[in-house]
């Protein structure tokens, strides 16, 4: 079965000019000025199309600006495509950037609560996990005090346990498994590994290769928007790696 499906998927976002000109001589020279401000469009993905399974474990990997984070955006439905189709079948939990989705002024606990009432649990759903994701997440000292006076480092502590303790069907990883103290990278490592047994359909954004290929059932390489590589992890960061590191040689100034 199907759990997330991109078909001839393209997503791109305005980019504006900077003003030409100061202020007074942009009054005084308007046309230029509106050109100056025309809307370009920044593509950054270009006709993507995948699948990911049911209860398949999926990395997506690439440089900076390839079009993952993007890619996980539309799976969670914070942005749409602009042609093609995205379909997801079933409840996603994201996890998609540090503090993304979270009210600074309400208090941990409070937060625990809204994320679980917009994934679609009732309260007193929520309510019967609550202990268990305070408990995970270490933070009982400070759970009914307002998020801005947490560290980053307790807001992905928090983050974390609130997607994994809320029955998600869908996890959407961004690079969370690299935040946090080693503790909690170990803590969070065992929660993913329990999933994986459990068959929870999972997609991983990460630079970091070894969790690349200890977690991931297959791999999907993206580069300017654009799938290059997919397949088992070891052949795909093999391929990956290497143009890595000849993107770098070649970037290197020649000598002298």
């Amino acid at each position: 079965m199907t759990a997330i499906c991109f078909d001839h998927v393209s997503k791109w976002y305005p980019r504006y000019q900077s003003l030409s000109y100061g202020i007074k001589s942009s009054l005084l020279h308007l046309s230029e000025t509106f050109r100056s401000l025309k809307r370009e469009r920044v593509r950054v993905l270009e006709d993507v199309s995948f699948r990911i399974e049911k209860g398949e474990t999926v990395g997506l990997i690439g440089p900076n600006g390839a079009g993952k984070s993007t890619s996980l955006a539309l799976m969670a439905g914070v942005v749409e495509a602009e042609t093609g189709k995205v379909v997801v079948a079933g409840r996603v939990s994201p996890l998609l950037e540090l503090g993304a989705g979270f009210h600074f002024d309400l208090t941990g606990a409070e937060n625990i609560v809204l994320h679980g009432v917009l994934l679609g649990l009732t309260r007193r759903e929520v309510s019967s996990k609550m202990k268990a994701i305070i408990d995970f997440s270490e933070l009982e000292a400070c759970i009914h005090q307002p998020l801005r006076t947490y560290s980053s480092g307790m807001i992905a502590r928090l983050g974390f346990a609130i997607a994994s303790h809320l029955d998600p069907e869908i996890l959407l990883i961004d690079e969370i498994l690299s935040v946090g103290d080693l503790a909690f990278q170990l803590k969070c490592n065992a929660k993913i590994d329990e999933f994986k047994r459990q068959q929870v359909t999972m997609v991983l954004v990460s630079h970091a290769m070894d969790h690349v290929q200890r977690l991931c059932d297959r791999v999907i390489w993206l580069e300017k928007g654009r799938i290059v590589g997919e397949g088992a992890p070891s052949m795909i960061v093999a391929e990956y790696e290497k143009s890595a590191q000849l993107r770098h040689v070649e970037s290197r100034p020649s000598a002298a």
